[in-house]
């Protein structure tokens, strides 16, 4: 099975997710377990739990990954800043748990001028918490950033960093595309893809990928600039999304698009279709 999809809505309900995801030909599919724009949500109650259980069980679509709020910056050099994204992040971690997904997305976080080493030093001391208080069924997964302004994780270094400063931690990579470009990782032609994805292996273990976000570049190679763009239309070109697609080792990854939907929502459809046809389904 190739486990392909997109990012969906939860307006309505967690459980209206599947619908839509199904609608737009999702076998995989990404969620937010609350409004994403606002730091606190009233907690799932019993219903909206089993409501979603029952529309996972019907549905076609077989895994599930949460993405936290992109409000948490665990990177935050601010002692109240940083215990407020702390407790939002167990939060989140709490709803994923309920909802029996198992995995969930996050990006590092920002230093905010407190500098690189630092703010890779606060990320590691609140996952070290983060890990002792949360639910051990849910894993996190750090993303890869463009590596725009005071962002960390643009580079694999300061995911590898970040691992190793918690041992406790049950963390799996999410493979972001756009950003990995945006950052200088070149995925356009065989030879770089290859670089790339040895630079991993390198660093993190191709094992640690859980998940890839497929999204092309607006910008250029090494802009730092994180705007995504449809399958084929950016910088990366099909090419680049070819070679992932077609490649063995990640042939069981699930691989979710961050794409533009368009107003009927015909982006998903798209992206997916010519997806599909990349990997040598049709």
């Amino acid at each position: 099975m190739l486990w392909l999809g997109a990012h969906m809505s939860i307006a309505g309900g967690v459980e209206k997710a599947f619908a839509r995801g199904e609608e737009a030909g999702c076998t995989a599919m990404q969620i937010f377990t609350k409004n994403a724009s606002q730091w606190r949500a009233k907690p799932l109650s019993p219903k909206e739990i089993e409501a979603f259980a029952a529309a996972w069980k019907q549905s076609p679509i077989g895994p599930v990954v949460a993405h936290d709020s992109y409000l948490i910056n665990l990177a935050a050099p601010a002692e109240d800043a940083w215990e407020k994204a702390i407790a939002a992040f167990l939060d989140e971690m709490a709803r994923c748990a309920a909802l029996g997904i198992p995995e969930m997305v996050m990006h590092p976080g920002a230093h905010t001028g407190s500098g690189e080493e630092a703010g890779l030093r606060r990320i590691g001391e609140a996952f070290r918490r983060i890990f002792s208080e949360g639910p051990v069924s849910v894993r996190v997964l750090l993303e890869n950033t463009a590596g725009q302004g005071t962002y960390l994780g643009g580079s694999f270094e300061h995911l590898a960093q970040i691992m190793d400063a918690v041992p406790q931690g049950r963390f799996g990579l999410c493979f972001d595309t756009c950003h990995a470009f945006a950052a200088g990782y070149d995925l356009s032609g065989a030879e770089g893809y290859g670089q790339v994805m040895a630079e991993v292996e390198r660093l993190l273990g191709l094992d640690s990928i859980r998940l890839f976000h497929l999204n092309d570049a607006k910008k250029g190679l090494g802009s730092r600039v994180d705007r995504h763009e449809h399958i084929g239309q950016g910088q990366i070109g099909e090419e680049g999304f070819r070679l992932l697609m077609q490649d063995g080792r990640f042939a069981a990854v699930p691989k979710i698009l961050e794409t533009p939907k368009g107003d009927d929502g015909s982006g998903d459809r798209q992206n997916l279709a010519l997806l599909r046809r990349l990997a040598g389904e049709g």
